[in-house]
């Protein structure tokens, strides 16, 4: 899975996307950085359990999840998995985690909060990849709906 899994899915999709990489871009702070944005514009990705089941969750990287607007939408608290699950069920290791070539079919929503910029950089796979979209463009890639479960970090 990885890198080589995201640029599988691309191909798939028929999208001619360059996968950047860095030397760490793991946290939102390092890949803004590295990058030279501003940490919102770090699409996030968040693999949570709901009972059960997984889903991921894209948002803003200066955003962090509202459990209270979370549990109202989902009617269960999220729980974040283990590391080793995280790969178990994405096929990406944390850090590296992205809404692309997915290990499962794991349902994906984007946070209102990436409406904020026009463009913005999800990981790609790997602690040290990215890929540089437009807001449309990932909401078409993904398939995915829109949610409000975002507040602000401070």
């Amino acid at each position: 899975m990885t890198v080589q899994s995201v640029k599988d899915y691309f191909i798939a999709k028929k999208k001619d996307i360059e996968i950047l990489t860095f030397e760490d871009t793991s946290t939102v702070a390092k890949a803004a950085e590295e990058l030279g944005v501003s940490p919102g514009e770090i699409a996030k990705s968040l693999l949570l359990q709901v009972q059960d089941d997984y889903l991921m969750i894209i948002m803003a990287g200066d955003k962090r999840l509202d459990n209270r607007k979370f549990k109202d939408l989902f009617k269960s608290k999220p729980k974040m998995p283990e590391f080793e699950r995280v790969v178990e069920i994405t096929g990406h290791p944390v850090g590296g985690v992205c809404p692309f070539g997915l290990k499962t079919n794991v349902p994906v929503y984007l946070d209102k909060s990436l409406q904020d910029y026009s463009f913005v950089y999800p990981a790609a796979g790997a602690p040290n990849a990215a890929v540089g979209l437009s807001v449309d463009e990932l909401e078409k890639l993904t398939n995915s709906d829109w949610i409000d479960v975002a507040v602000n970090s401070d």
